[in-house]
């Protein structure tokens, strides 16, 4: 893991909730395989734009209390929070421009 940053059901308030910038949670699992996919396109994303926007993971499996909170249904879901809100949901892996667009259009 390099330019992303795993989050916990402990750590979620103050690492998503309450930061100063957006962030881009991506809800995957151990077992997805699109999961793996877009992986590493988060990672050259948050190296890019990490000035931007934060790029955090969440392991569903383990951190379930999160996941059932914001309804995540299948994996991966990736979501967009800023000001501590949830503004932008994709379900599914997505090429690199779609998750830029998402992630700009949330700054």
């Amino acid at each position: 893991m390099g330019a992303t940053k795993s989050v916990t059901d402990a750590s979620f308030v103050s690492d998503v909730l309450q930061s100063d910038k957006p962030v881009l949670v991506d809800f995957w699992a151990e077992w997805c395989a699109p999961c793996r996919k877009v992986s590493p396109l988060l990672e050259e994303i948050a190296g890019e734009m990490g000035d931007k926007v934060r790029i955090v993971k969440l392991n569903i499996d383990e951190n379930p209390e999160t996941a059932r909170a914001y309804r995540v249904m299948s994996v991966p879901t990736l979501t967009v929070f800023k000001g501590g809100q949830p503004v932008q949901s994709v379900a599914g892996a997505r090429p690199k421009g779609d998750l830029v667009r998402l992630i700009e259009s949330a700054l």
